[in-house]
């Protein structure tokens, strides 16, 4: 069992005891991304949730109507409301991650909308890395193709906890239920293979207004709830109080005033958990312990402060910490290395090699590093563990081996999105190479018996 693994197990029982009350009313917001392959409909329907829900503005939808118009367009595309760039328009296509975010009486939504086309997978991969649920659309007509695959395949390896599969389009297959129903069941089938643990399949009619905020009169046989309703009622969040604290330190703040000679505050955001005054913490890599002597936010004392505040942390002895490093509850610390092993997903045109160097971006940590294994890339639609390849190209997901010039304080993604996940950069123009997950790719995926595609590299003089 890793460190990681041992802090999940043993958290509840050595985490500070601080109830939900004591942490003040959380806001009910829910983060969720949407995905889907070209011309599924993604787009109308995020338009159509947005405008049955009431939350587009009388100016917006004047000049949807207006563009639509002039596009030939009888009624208005609702597409439009979320393709904003011209070349989105022009083609008809999503390209770029567009964030909306609306309100009901019962929630409050970020949607990110991110691109269908295979080319802009690491798009979706941007809108996906935060979100508390990920709806993958389907056109009802064709079914479970190899972009939904790779697009839940993404949501599997990011964590998503909530997976809602929209089949489109329906409408064009006469509201078939026998179509639905086997479209639910190979998805389903799919992600639960992949390890996504809740999955919920909704028929819809994003152009027509079928279950996407009021219930569809076409599908007497479907008795679930419509989209909207869903994402409504869907559980977010946790109590941050059974996850052990991490504070990455962002910032020092020293201002040497007549006021304030002597202070010595760490800033950053809580990535997990609570801190309070007067717990046990341990700051890495260093691994020195020391207790919290104080908490500020918004420039005055507080007691404690919890996940995801942004705060200024004290601490009671005078001891080295910088930029980077990782303040944790002491005891449920992860143990620092410089051994990497992690999921990718390569987000660059250019291919990532075994023994290239790259910088390694943790938290507020930058570290140098290489890459010393392949160990397998995954075929996106059979699962399967593809040994003997030595790089990867863009859109692939694999799992490599990394070796850091500094130790890190990882945690496994699996139980730490915060502080689990990293990004490859390259050290020459300081472009975004990959985006990385510790640990296992995939909760349930198989394992197979895959091995080492690429020898450990020559690190020199990088690491």
């Amino acid at each position: 069992m890793t460190t990681a693994q041992e802090a999940t197990a043993t958290r509840h029982d050595a985490a500070p005891e601080h109830t939900a009350s004591e942490l003040g009313p959380a806001a009910s917001l829910l983060r969720l991304a949407t995905a889907g392959s070209v011309d599924d409909g993604k787009s109308t329907l995020v338009g159509r949730l947005l405008h049955d829900s009431k939350s587009v503005l009388a100016d917006q939808l004047e000049a949807v109507e207006h563009a639509s118009r002039n596009r030939g367009q009888d009624t208005p595309d609702l597409a439009l409301l979320t393709d904003g760039l011209r070349a989105e328009r022009e083609q008809g296509i999503t390209i770029d991650v567009a964030y909306r975010y609306f309100a009901t009486p019962r929630r409050r939504f970020i949607l990110a909308d991110t691109p269908g086309h295979v080319q802009y997978t690491r798009n979706m991969v941007t809108g996906a890395s935060t979100a508390d649920l990920a709806v993958v659309l389907v056109d009802a007509r064709n079914g479970v193709v190899e972009q939904t695959r790779r697009h839940a395949a993404v949501a599997a390896l990011l964590r998503v906890p909530h997976v809602v599969l929209a089949v489109n389009k329906m409408d064009l297959v006469g509201y078939a239920e026998s179509v639905f129903a086997a479209i639910a069941e190979e998805f389903t089938s799919y992600a639960t293979e992949l390890g996504v643990r809740d999955v919920v399949a909704i028929p819809l009619s994003a152009l027509a207004g079928d279950n996407v905020v009021e219930p569809s009169a076409h599908m007497d046989w479907y008795g679930g709830p419509t989209l909207l309703e869903h994402l409504e009622t869907v559980p977010v969040g946790s109590d941050p109080s059974g996850e052990p604290a991490r504070f990455p330190v962002q910032y020092v703040i020293r201002p040497q005033t007549a006021e304030h000679p002597d202070y010595r505050g760490y800033a950053g955001q809580l990535a997990s958990g609570v801190l309070a005054v007067g717990d046990p913490v341990t700051v890495l890599p260093s691994g020195r312990t020391t207790t919290v002597a104080g908490i500020d936010a918004f420039g005055k004392p507080v007691d404690l402060a919890w996940a995801p505040q942004s705060v200024t942390v004290r601490l009671v002895d005078d001891i080295d910490v910088s930029r980077g490093d990782l303040i944790a509850a002491a005891g449920l610390a992860p143990v620092p290395t410089r051994d990497v092993e992690a999921g990718l997903c390569h987000l660059d045109e250019r291919a990532l090699r075994v023994g290239a160097k790259v910088l390694l971006k943790h938290t507020t940590r930058t570290v140098r590093a290489v890459v010393r294994e392949l160990t397998y890339r995954i075929d996106i639609g059979t699962l399967e563990q593809r040994s003997g390849d030595h790089e990867l190209h863009v859109n692939d997901i694999g799992r490599v081996v990394l070796r850091t010039a500094e130790p890190l304080a990882l945690d496994t993604y699996a139980d730490n999105r915060g502080t689990g996940s990293f990004l490859l950069i390259d050290p020459a123009d300081g472009t975004t190479l990959a985006a990385g997950m510790a640990g296992e790719p995939f909760g349930s995926a198989r394992t197979g018996s895959a091995r080492t595609a690429g020898s450990a590299a020559d690190d020199g003089a990088w690491v």
